[in-house]
């Protein structure tokens, strides 16, 4: 099981990875993506997920994007310009802060099966 204490503190900057990575993507697309990229064993709840995109949205670095499938309405997230330039900033902060986090707990580095 992955740590949520971990995941609270990583879903923005995993959100913004993939977005910058895939375009544009909505909500249920970013929690299967995180499931099939993590082999299921990262689970990223709407109740997680749905406050850190608004906050995104409200931070600027989000911007949204309405298309109607059928009768439903799909909301897209997107990086907005300036979010396109504190993309590369917070990811770079996240690796910075990951290899800092390997240095204090003298992890060795994990190789990982993914498929």
């Amino acid at each position: 099981m992955f740590s949520q204490e971990i995941l609270k503190g990583t879903i923005k900057p995993l959100i913004i990875k993939l977005i910058n990575e895939e375009g544009k993507m909505y909500g249920y697309q970013i929690t299967q993506k995180v499931k099939e990229l993590s082999s299921q064993k990262i689970v990223i709840t709407e109740g997680a997920l749905y406050p850190a995109l608004h906050k995104l949205v409200d931070e600027g670095i989000l911007i949204t994007e309405s298309e109607w499938i059928g009768n439903r309405e799909r909301k897209y997230y997107l990086l907005s310009e300036s979010g396109k330039q504190t993309a590369v900033k917070k990811l770079d902060e996240i690796k910075e802060s990951i290899s800092m986090l390997v240095h204090l707990f003298d992890l060795k580095p994990l190789v990982y099966d993914v498929k």
